[in-house]
């Protein structure tokens, strides 16, 4: 048999053109539904079912288990996903990446789809120059599904016919008869292979291909299935170089869950082979282990057996799996940067509008507990270390040693360029991704949040003032009316630090809420408790004056405080609008 250069490269451009069709249409599938695939992602997958459960349904949708991997990456790097959550996910994947395969040999081998593939393009082409989004998407959908089927065809032409050329046949037999041997052989082939395109897809596409042709037997291309599970996880690993060690625990525990497989299929690689053929004969079908017109059925049989057996197996094992990757990929020592500089806003967290809404929320979350943590605690006189503590807060009101802050230079230096930089980021992400009216809404809060965060630093200097103020005064009435404004505001400031150290975030958030009320006790001139307090000349009308204004400041950082926490935790509509309403004039530009 004379196979030339020209021939080869045949067969590479038909196994190009076969690649290129399985993109477009993914890439079409991912338009249409990959945004509600990742909304769902981002929130379905509390448990090990879940997550199993929504990792088949989205690889099932977008055909392609290399996005919902790497999807899953990208949400494991941005905080998203836990381990074990995206180790459930990635099993599942590997279940939804066998629909690709009943595809191609369903309707590759027993249909003629070539015949109707020129009209599909043409159908396709029409609809992408729809004005629709959508259509367009259907558009190139249906443009992928005729150029993968047209690269299928293709590929079987190229593939030499074994009747015209027996020798190759007899070549081949050398290594399809060494027993367990050949099966490692086959094995390391289908793991190369799939490593090289970069796609389990056309490996299993080129795996029924030769079967189909004849020029491996069944047992031989099984073995080269077991190999695509090896090898497609070369993408997600390749990705996680890049990425944080969560992501690099993924890929890891991908890597461990198809090798595993492999190795108790290679183990019962023979009694797994009879019972595809069991199943077969139930199923009122020829033999598949002789009859090559059946073998691409069979071979998808087996690959979705295998891999649904391998999931029900490992299922269970998720916590021993994610134990072995933690320690194979240690955790990484937090970077040292200064609060004027993001850790979150990255050019990867962008990759998808939920890793990059929530690096948002990282990085706003981060403001809040450093710089302007610093500037609100020590500001009401009370380090920072002492608050993390269960101590309690009269304990900690009891010092009279000023802190000294300048609130003014912290804003100006550390808290105004990382302010900017998150706006900055939420214009870059509005603009790259056409958002939904929900997402548009968390961003919106999230800054909203931001901004009223920035007023309430610019309002805690005056009052830091009085409070060292009448620290020192021999007065002890008016040093209990300011413990009372730093009592309330503590409290709350100590939920909402708690909150971000939490698990469960919401049951702080929720007792932040609960001070709401007591806001308005604060302000002693709307309550009259400066007039009693002046009658019974307990302060001077100079206290009165800074009491007056200071209560007013102090209800109003308390207030803000709480609007920031339920503004970043579960936004609503009707604070949103609440807020605009107290918006005071002036008040916008707080960059400046």
């Amino acid at each position: 048999m004379v196979f030339g250069i020209t021939d080869l490269l045949t067969l590479l451009g038909a196994l190009g053109l076969f690649l290129y069709g399985m993109k477009v249409m993914s890439d079409a599938l991912l338009g249409l539904a990959g945004d509600k695939m990742r909304n769902i992602l981002s929130v379905s997958t509390s448990n090990r079912f879940f997550a199993l459960l929504t990792g088949l349904a989205i690889t099932a949708t977008i055909q392609s288990s290399s996005a919902t991997t790497l999807m899953v990456l990208s949400f494991t790097n941005a905080g998203l996903l836990t381990l074990r959550e995206a180790i459930g996910v990635i099993m599942g994947a590997n279940i939804g990446t066998t629909a690709t395969s009943w595809l191609i040999a369903t309707f590759g081998f027993k249909f003629s789809i070539s015949s109707i593939a020129l009209p599909l393009v043409g159908l396709g082409f029409l609809l992408t120059l729809s004005k629709q989004r959508r259509n367009q998407q259907w558009g190139y959908f249906v443009i992928g599904f005729a150029v993968l089927f047209i690269g299928l065809q293709f590929l079987k032409e190229s593939v030499p016919d074994l009747q015209s050329h027996p020798e190759v046949l007899a070549l081949l037999s050398d290594y399809t008869s060494m027993g367990y041997w050949s099966v490692l052989l086959f094995v390391f082939i289908g793991t190369v292979l799939t490593m090289v395109v970069q796609s389990s897809s056309a490996t299993m596409a080129l795996t029924l291909l030769m079967t189909f042709e004849g020029w491996v037997p069944f047992d031989m291309a099984a073995a080269m299935v077991l190999g695509q599970n090896i090898g497609t996880t070369i993408t997600a690993y390749l990705a996680s170089l890049v990425a944080n060690y969560q992501a690099k625990r993924a890929a890891r525990a991908h890597l461990i869950f198809n090798v595993l497989g492999v190795l108790w299929a290679l183990i019962l690689f023979y009694p797994f082979l009879n019972l595809i053929e069991v199943v077969m004969e139930h199923l009122g079908v020829a033999s598949a282990l002789t009859n090559p017109e059946v073998m691409p059925l069979s071979l998808s049989l087996y690959h979705t057996i295998f891999n649904v057996l391998n999931t029900v197996l490992l299922l269970g094992f998720i916590p021993q799996i994610a134990r072995i990757v933690e320690r194979m990929v240690p955790e990484d020592p937090e970077p040292k940067v200064e609060i004027d500089q993001p850790i979150y806003l990255t050019a990867t967290s962008l990759e998808f509008s939920q890793s990059g809404i929530k690096a948002l929320f990282d990085e706003s979350l981060r403001l809040l507990n450093t710089a302007a943590y610093k500037a609100i605690a020590h500001g009401l006189n009370v380090h920072r270390a002492d608050l993390h503590s269960n101590k309690d807060l009269d304990e900690l009101m009891a010092s009279r040693e000023a802190i000294p802050i300048d609130i003014q230079e912290l804003y100006a230096t550390k808290i105004k360029s990382i302010y900017s930089q998150i706006l900055e980021y939420a214009t870059e992400l509005q603009s790259q991704f056409t958002l939904d009216e929900d997402k548009i809404e968390t961003i919106r809060n999230i800054l909203i949040a931001d901004r009223v965060l920035v007023q309430t630093i610019k309002q805690m200097q005056p009052l830091h003032d009085n409070i060292v103020r009448f620290m020192q005064s021999d007065n002890e009435v008016i040093l209990g009316e300011y413990n009372k404004f730093r009592s309330r505001i503590l409290k709350v400031l100590r939920e909402i630090h708690f909150a971000s150290e939490s698990d469960f975030p919401l049951r702080h958030i929720r007792k932040v809420e609960k001070e709401r009320k007591k806001t308005e006790t604060l302000d002693v001139l709307l309550s009259g408790r400066v007039n009693l307090l002046l009658m019974n000349g307990e302060i001077s009308r100079e206290m009165a004056t800074s009491l007056i204004n200071d209560s007013e400041r102090a209800g109003k950082i308390m207030s803000n405080l709480i609007d920031i926490a339920t503004l970043l935790y579960y936004p609503r509509d009707k604070l949103f609008h609440d807020m605009q309403e107290k918006q005071e004039p002036g008040e916008d530009s707080v960059v400046a």
